[in-house]
Formats: C-alpha cells, sequence, structure tokens
C-alpha cells in the first residue's frame, strides 16, 4: 500500500525540523565552547584580575561569539514567527510548528543565558545584548500566545 504524498504542511514541518536540528548543533557548539573559556573560574560572576590576559582573551571571544549567535538565531525566530503567522496553515497546523519552535527557544534560552550568568565583573553595559535580550523574550510570548490561543488565555467558568 502505497503512503499518501506529504502535504505541503508535512514538507514545511519537516523542513522546519531538520532546520532547528542544525541549529541547535550550533549553538551547542557555541556553548561547549564559551564553557570551556569559563571553566578556570570557580563562582560567577568572577573577578576580571583573577583570570589571566590569555584567560581573559578566551573568554571575550567566546563570549563575542555567543553574543552574536543569540542575536542572529533572535533575528531568524522572529522571521520564522512572521512566516508561520503569514501561512495558509490551518490553526493547528499552525501550532504544531510553533510547538516546534519553543521545543528549540527553551532549549536555545537555557544556553543564551550563559551570557548573564557566566560573566566577569565588571562588566559594562550591553545595549545590543539587551535588545536582543527583549527581541528573544517577545518571540517566545508570540509564540507560546500562539500556541495557547486566545481560549487559553481566558479563566474558565
Amino acid at each position: 500500500m502505497e503512503s499518501p504524498a506529504p502535504t505541503v504542511f508535512d514538507k514545511a514541518r519537516l523542513g522546519l525540523w531538520t532546520s532547528l536540528e542544525k541549529h541547535l548543533a550550533t549553538v551547542y557548539a557555541a556553548e561547549s565552547a564559551f564553557r570551556k573559556a569559563v571553566a578556570f573560574a570557580e563562582a560567577f560572576p568572577f573577578a576580571a584580575s583573577s583570570a589571566t590576559a590569555e584567560q581573559l582573551a578566551d573568554y571575550d571571544r567566546e563570549r563575542r561569539a555567543l553574543r552574536d549567535l543569540f542575536t542572529d538565531e533572535t533575528a531568524q525566530l522572529d522571521t520564522l514567527t512572521k512566516a508561520i503567522r503569514t501561512k495558509n496553515y490551518a490553526e493547528a497546523e499552525k501550532k504544531q510548528l510553533y510547538l516546534l519552535l519553543l521545543g528549540y527557544i527553551d532549549i536555545a534560552a537555557s544556553v543564551f543565558e550563559l551570557l548573564d550568568s557566566h560573566t566577569s565583573t565588571p562588566r559594562p553595559k550591553d545595549e545590543e545584548l539587551a535588545e536582543t535580550q527583549s527581541r528573544f523574550e517577545r518571540v517566545k510570548r508570540f509564540a507560546r500566545l500562539n500556541v495557547k490561543g486566545i481560549s487559553g488565555l481566558l479563566p474558565m467558568s
């Protein structure tokens, strides 16, 4: 018996899944490199004076790489949520895509939180990072709202 040809939605879901797997591999690689760069620290935030110049240079390089990845991933997630919203899929299909995104967002968030928790003191204010964090949270809330739907927000009577 032949299986039916995949629908446009099935192809989109598979494409999204494959893409998110690749993005996760990149996020995990960045996390590993960043954790290696802060392995010298016993507690966080750590005093910059407690590290050698080479350790600080490695830390700054990997922190910048993780921060840049965070910015890029957030921009792509924003684009993906807008694309899902505008596609002609049924609401249940859109929810499936948003659920895939939320899974990725939750995992990625745990890695990108290292930018706040694994830091040195003193650390200058980073406006771009703050804006990216704000944008990331908006994307996450938007995806959650679309999974829950308006009915999920109303109290049960």
